[in-house]
């Protein structure tokens, strides 16, 4: 925006003219002479006013030529904010059918994994059924059933042990054999002997007089008798070993229930 300067012979002729009026003595001069000197002074004043108002139109022409430039501006930042916000907009839209597909997708895992859970309890249940009557005989040596099978263990461990349940009739047993079916030669540890009763009754029989004993021996080597389970249940009540050791020691009679929970005795 520019101001337009007066003419400087323009100015220089207006004060020319004041100073004409300033010096002449007005009781001097002619009646002609005032008029001309103040037609000189109004034309002047006219030309001042006149340059002024160009001044100030062109002042208002570059204000109105800035206010549009600034409203063009305006639009085009206000065009970009839309343009922005309806980014954003449909940017939240796709997030929130996201987020949508994820909770989906985590309550199917869920879902998943408890039918799965539910297939592994049944399994599991399956699997201790079929183990129901069978006894696992641990820390036995490998090959110390040679010549009398695994049956002739459990029965010397019973003559050993407790010889008035040896004296019973009708504890039958229907098979017995090493688990796994073929030795680790690099395992250390000798393979657990599993016998399977022909009836429940006597398998709960016998582990209860074991309990009772605490202690059991083969030919002096000591040994345990345990419920025959599915690794998953084994795996379940292996969690309870170090609270199970802590209970005995206090003699609070702690015993694993099926499948895998803790029962003890507290004495008031």
């Amino acid at each position: 925006m520019t101001k337009r300067k007066n003419s400087p012979q323009k100015n220089l002729q207006e004060i020319t003219t004041a100073n004409e009026l300033i010096k002449k003595d007005l009781n001097n001069i002619t009646e002609s002479e005032f008029r001309i000197i103040a037609i000189k002074l109004i034309a002047g004043l006219e030309n001042s006013i006149q340059d002024s108002r160009e001044s100030l139109a062109t002042e208002i022409k570059g204000l109105r030529s800035s206010h549009e430039e600034l409203k063009k501006a305006l639009n085009e930042m206000h065009n970009k904010m839309e343009t922005t916000t309806a980014r954003l907009e449909e940017a939240e839209e796709r997030i929130g059918e996201l987020e949508d597909k994820v909770m989906e997708k985590e309550e199917a895992e869920k879902k998943r994994d408890k039918k799965i859970q539910e297939y592994e309890g049944k399994i599991r249940e399956l699997s201790d059924t079929l183990k129901r009557n069978n006894i696992r005989i641990i820390g036995i040596p490998e090959e110390e059933e040679r010549g009398k099978g695994a049956e002739g263990v459990l029965e010397e461990i019973i003559a050993e042990n407790f010889p008035e349940l040896g004296k019973e009739k009708g504890i039958e047993i229907q098979e017995a054999q090493r688990t796994p079916f073929r030795r680790n030669l690099n395992r250390s540890s000798a393979r657990h002997i599993i016998v399977k009763l022909a009836k429940y009754k006597d398998k709960e029989k016998i582990l209860k007089t074991a309990r009772s004993k605490h202690a059991l021996t083969y030919k002096g080597r000591p040994i345990r008798l345990v419920t025959d389970l599915s690794f998953e249940t084994w795996q379940a009540r292996k969690n309870w070993n170090e609270i199970f050791r802590v209970l005995d020691r206090k003699n609070m009679q702690p015993r694993i229930l099926y499948p895998a929970s803790l029962s003890f005795r507290i004495e008031r």
